[in-house]
């Protein structure tokens, strides 16, 4: 399998996992968007709670290059570590939400 497939799948099941935890006790739903074909990868939650508008992306990755960008993370998870856990080499995992004069400085890849 190559190297994309191989990502492409990692995202997709990390996000599936995190968007399945605590579901039920959710009065919105949580989305997740896979756009494979321009490779974007999005967990959105949509819905009311109550009278408040729900409308919030959680976390998105893109793969650009054959790196895996984490885009947004609004979470108290650590996406990049558990991708690293997963296999995928520090080096391919672009933190897009840190500044670029930032990313030299992390233990990940700078794109």
């Amino acid at each position: 399998m190559d190297k994309l497939t191989i990502y492409r799948q990692h995202i997709k099941a990390l996000l599936s996992q995190y968007a399945g935890w605590g579901k039920s006790k959710k009065p919105y739903e949580s989305q997740l968007l896979f756009d494979e074909t321009h490779d974007h990868y999005l967990w959105l939650d949509v819905g009311w709670d109550g009278s408040k508008r729900i409308y919030h992306p959680v976390m998105h990755f893109d793969i650009k290059d054959e790196k895996i960008w984490l885009q947004e993370n609004m979470t108290d998870l650590n996406p990049a570590a558990d991708l690293v856990d997963m296999g995928v080499p520090k080096a391919d995992i672009v933190l897009g939400l840190q500044p670029p004069y930032k990313r030299p400085y992390t233990d990940y890849g700078v794109a």
